[in-house]
């Protein structure tokens, strides 16, 4: 299967000899060769333009065993790509005065204990400098548990020591983003499925993006994969996000997380003086980029200015979203198999130029 793959791309690419590639063609390239050298076993990108789907384009299998086609439509585990969701929604909130950033969070949550670190904050929890650590151990990360409620899943953690002081060291958690999703019920008063789907989703036209919820079958969702440190890949086994559903426990496809970026580029969520506030360097040290209230912060590109996004990955799930707002551009990647995140990252820094390319022949034509 992989040589006739293999085979079909070389006469593809034979074929295009001697006239210039369109950028579709590149782009298709670019997906079609990580299926042929086996680094996911299904995985579909796309980008957006000016507000409109440029380039969409999927490859290999959403069920390997029975041969189901992945692209970009099928649903799959966003991972973290949640949390720039999550934060938009608590900055609704702030926007519409129903809660502040910079008082204790026991103002929401009065029975969330009180550390002797400090008062922790929204702003706290959205940056990642609350003090709230990350999974305990790999059984935690992995977990089988189902929680009924975000209390319960707030109750992993909440009588864990901090390990740090609040507002003073980057330290990614996704339990400081569970702690966010109870937030946005109580302050909204009503689910934080529903408020998503009301505030975020809809507004955005998103209308395959929804929580994971153990043994509820989405039609059209895909198996997930692994690909260990050797470079196999198997099935692997499932795991229940009802301990992260704020932080990492949402499904989507390519053609939504597009529509979710350029609700983000043009205004369609939150004011733009919100989304400043959002992506303003907090100046707390970090092991990579730098990191606002919900986004990866990557600098200032020379070519298009601004880059922000937000990675993924967690079992069966490697997925990457960037926004580039100077140039009104969203591009997503998502991948059905986890271990394969430097793939999926290296293939959407490469859409940087493709997406420009596409963008500049639309001002020729």
């Amino acid at each position: 299967m992989k040589l006739f793959l293999l085979i079909i791309i070389l006469f593809h690419s034979s074929c295009l000899f001697g006239q210039e590639m369109t950028f579709s063609d590149k782009a298709n390239n670019l997906i079609e060769t990580v299926f042929v050298e086996n680094q996911t076993v299904g995985i579909a990108a796309g980008f957006s333009i000016d507000g409109s789907i440029a380039w969409q384009h999927g490859e290999g299998y959403s069920n390997l065993k029975d041969k189901v086609a992945f692209d970009t439509t099928t649903i799959t585990r966003i991972a973290s790509i949640t949390k720039p969701m999550t934060a938009i929604a608590i900055m609704q909130l702030y926007e519409s005065g129903k809660l502040e950033l910079d008082i204790p969070i026991q103002t929401y949550l009065p029975t969330f204990p009180k550390k002797k670190n400090g008062e922790i904050t929204i702003r706290h929890l959205l940056q990642h400098s609350s003090g709230i650590d990350a999974y305990k151990n790999k059984k935690e990360q992995e977990n089988k548990k189902k929680y009924k409620s975000f209390a319960d899943a707030v109750s992993i953690f909440k009588d864990r020591k901090l390990i740090s002081t609040p507002g003073e060291e980057f330290n990614y958690t996704t339990y400081g983003y569970v702690v966010l999703g109870q937030i946005i019920e109580v302050v909204s008063g009503t689910s934080y499925e529903s408020y998503m789907q009301a505030n975020i989703w809809d507004k955005a036209n998103m209308s395959s993006t929804g929580i994971e919820v153990e043994g509820k079958s989405i039609p059209n969702k895909t198996m997930i994969y692994h690909r260990n440190s050797k470079g196999k890949i198997k099935e692997a086994k499932l795991t229940n996000l009802s301990d992260r559903v704020s932080g990492g426990g949402i499904y989507s496809t390519v053609s939504d997380l597009l529509k979710f970026g350029d609700a983000v580029i043009n205004n369609t969520l939150i004011k733009p003086s919100t989304f400043n506030m959002m992506t303003e360097n907090p100046n707390i040290k970090t092991e990579g980029n730098a990191y606002g209230l919900g986004w990866y912060l990557y600098g200032k590109n020379p070519n298009y200015g601004d880059v922000y996004g937000h990675s993924g990955t967690q079992t069966g799930a490697s997925t990457f979203l960037m926004i580039l707002p100077e140039q009104k551009t969203s591009i997503v990647v998502l991948a059905n198999t986890s271990g394969a995140i430097q793939t999926v990252s290296n293939i959407t820094i490469r859409l940087f130029d493709i997406a420009h390319e596409a963008k500049t022949r639309r001002k020729v034509d």
